[in-house]
């Protein structure tokens, strides 16, 4: 099995040693670089082509949010997988980096076997947000995610690319719902909500379920929280 290749993005060279030990200690995980900087971060990312970026976002000469936005962000023709690593009372950051194109987020102080496994979610395409985080980071910044005047042709697009099936799963996936849950409320199995779920990021161009959460408040489909 080829080995999933690993980009360390931190500007602590503790905090790198200790993540380059965790990593290399996995079978299938292969440290191929560190950054100290975002400018570094960016240049080996561009030259290496990591299968994942593990990316703090308080670094010097470039910040992680504005590296994860020229790896990832709209544009972008062949985007690196960000994972970024951080502290939760810095909401904010989180959410500029996820609307920036980070596939998910840890805190820094979460257990080595997360992390790990944190990492290869993103690696598989899959996006690392809680439901609760998603309604969290919501609730906080519904201000910021309320419709611009010229959402209505997008809101029109999107309505017109999906079923009407589909847009009550879009709708879900924007309230922060699992899997689970959406297979609950519609009184559908899990397994047809993941076949809806990939239809709807085919359709839409997304990349994961958290740039569906920003489209959706974005474009006004849903209402954002009071």
């Amino acid at each position: 099995m080829t080995p999933i290749r690993v980009l360390i993005c931190e500007d602590q060279a503790l905090v790198r040693t200790g993540y380059a030990t965790i990593f290399s200690a996995q079978p299938d995980l292969a440290v191929v670089g560190e950054a100290a900087d975002g400018r570094e971060a960016v240049r080996l990312a561009q030259q290496l082509r990591p299968d994942v970026a593990v990316m703090d976002i308080r670094m010097p000469i470039l910040d992680g949010i504005e590296a994860t936005r020229r790896l990832a962000g709209p544009g972008v023709d062949e985007p690196v997988k960000i994972l970024v690593v951080t502290t939760f009372n810095v909401d904010a950051y989180v959410y500029e980096a996820l609307r920036a194109g980070a596939s998910g987020f840890l805190l820094k102080d979460a257990p080595h076997g997360q992390l790990v496994d944190g990492i290869r979610t993103v690696a598989r395409g899959e996006s690392l947000l809680a439901p609760a985080v998603t309604r969290r980071l919501i609730g906080h910044f519904a201000e910021r995610l309320r419709p611009t005047d010229t959402s209505a042709p997008a809101r029109e697009t999107v309505s017109a690319a999906l079923t009407s099936r589909e847009l009550e799963v879009f709708r879900q996936i924007a309230a922060g719902r699992s899997n689970a849950e959406i297979a609950a409320e519609l009184l559908i199995s899990v397994e047809t909500v993941k076949t809806y779920v990939s239809r709807i990021l085919a359709k839409l161009g997304l990349r994961d379920r958290v740039q569906a959460v920003i489209l959706a408040y974005r474009i006004g489909l849903v209402p954002g929280p009071r």
